[in-house]
């Protein structure tokens, strides 16, 4: 079997009496990507930062690739790339000089450096700009160009502290694209992010981040079930059907029906999925007529809301990050 990429043990972080990692456990399974969910303030950059050497841990153990961050700190950093949240990009440079020079520091030379930025300038789909100042670019063009400036020298693990930060959708959905490839050509990648949608849509597994500590880990759906609850939403086909049919429901479901403002529709928070299609059934065998229904998993930000009593968009003002 392959070794995971990180593993972590009680990675603890101090500043002064505050505890900003508090005992977190992380194991990153090699090429994957991997989220670190949570608040601002909740720790994920800390994290972060132990596990790319740049501070040292107050306790607990990190190893990266099979490298002890403590005592292989020269040997982790040989093997990974990070990519923080303010880009590292000289705007008075074009997108090609800007990774040409990186290239030459990073040991290429002349005609190899130029076109290691070419082809990674292709490949972010950033060809056409490639001798435009950085200063021109869009925001979602200079996050793609300092990922593709992480990758010089192609790391085995990169490490994207709220990579989308500040972007449009569209911006965001092509830093996701990036991502997603690089992790399908072997690249482990670990990110935090603040971002539900970002966590669901691009990581094979997630740890949920509060107050220092992971207090849930797994895939999005295994996450989501640890909420307890789905939501049934159905549309009757006469609205007069509409009070007697919530009524039904919310007795054998247990529930409490929401009325939403189109009068044929309603909504139920569902603890037992297997008891929906007995229900559903029942209400027919009533002689009402039901038009559409839709049980939907809960949202991440529902499990958010479930695990730490608070939406993952407030912060935690009395917190490092």
């Amino acid at each position: 079997m392959t070794s995971p990429a990180i593993q972590a043990r009680g990675l603890v972080k101090r500043f002064g009496a505050h505890r900003a990692v508090d005992g977190i456990d992380l194991e990153v399974p090699a090429a994957s990507v991997y989220a670190v969910l949570g608040p601002n303030g909740a720790g994920k950059t800390t994290t972060i930062k132990m596990i790319a050497t740049l501070i040292r841990p107050d306790g607990g153990t990190a190893r990266v690739l099979g490298h002890d961050v403590v005592t292989e700190a020269a040997r982790v950093r040989e093997r990974l790339a990070l990519t923080g949240q303010f880009a590292s990009l000289d705007e008075d440079l074009t997108g090609l000089e800007n990774l040409t020079l990186l290239a030459r520091l990073r040991g290429h030379r002349g005609k190899a450096a130029r076109s290691r930025a070419a082809g990674l300038l292709d490949a972010f789909d950033l060809g056409a700009a490639a001798r435009k100042e950085v200063k021109t670019y869009s925001g979602g063009m200079r996050r793609r160009l300092d990922i593709a400036a992480s990758l010089v020298v192609r790391p085995g693990l990169l490490l994207l502290d709220e990579p989308t930060t500040g972007l449009d959708p569209r911006g965001r959905g092509q830093v996701w694209q990036c991502v997603r490839a690089l992790a399908d050509a072997g690249t482990t990648v670990l990110l935090t992010t603040q971002y539900l949608e970002e966590a669901d849509r691009l990581a094979d597994r997630i740890a949920v981040v509060d107050h220092g500590r992971v207090i849930a880990e797994g895939t999005s759906g295994r996450l989501k079930a640890l909420a307890g609850s789905g939501a049934l939403r159905v549309r009757v086909a006469d609205p007069a059907d509409r009070a007697p049919v919530a009524g039904l429901l919310g007795g054998l479901l247990g529930a409490v029906p929401v009325l939403e403002a189109d009068p044929v529709a309603l909504t139920l928070r569902v603890e037992r999925p297997d008891a929906v299609a007995p229900a559903l059934a029942a209400v027919t065998e009533r002689g009402y007529a039901v038009g559409e229904y839709a049980l939907a998993q809960p949202s991440l930000d529902e499990v958010f809301l479930a695990l730490t009593g608070r939406a993952a968009d407030r912060p935690l003002p009395e917190e490092a990050a």
